[in-house]
């Protein structure tokens, strides 16, 4: 399958993202993506240690608190901190339909362990952009 398939499909049948990482500060680019994927549909649940509520959403301190089924784990933290981002996006259950590192985020150890997990794995891509191109006004 080609990672623009991949997208397309992967972006058509998901509902809810998890964004590790989503500042509650509205300039920043995980607030702004994560806003224009809520207005087109998605539920977004904010990944945030420090944050109570973002965008309208109960946040939780990480990925293991959690208390329901992600379709995708979007993943705003550097490259350093992608590699843990997978591990605990690979502990849920049921597991992810993907997980997602934003534009500029790279971790081939990271894309090892999720693709032997059997998991859709996207790098160093904007799912605000991929989104647009691959899946616009079809949702």
């Amino acid at each position: 399958m080609s990672e623009a398939h991949a997208i397309a499909q992967l972006l058509g049948s998901a509902k809810i993202i998890a964004v590790v990482g989503l500042s509650p500060k509205p300039h920043r680019d995980s607030y702004r993506i994560s806003e224009a994927m809520q207005q087109v549909g998605y539920r977004i649940i904010p990944v945030h240690p420090g944050a109570t509520e973002v965008l309208g959403e109960k946040a939780y301190p990480d990925l293991a608190s959690v208390p329901e089924a992600i379709d995708i784990v979007n993943v705003f933290r550097n490259s350093e901190a992608a590699y843990q981002a997978v591990e605990e996006a690979l502990a849920l259950s049921p597991l992810p339909k993907g997980i997602w590192l934003q534009t500029g985020v790279y971790n081939e150890a990271a894309r090892d362990l999720a693709e032997e997990a059997g998991v859709t794995f996207i790098m160093d891509r904007c799912i605000r952009v991929d989104y647009a191109v691959h899946v616009g006004g079809s949702r």
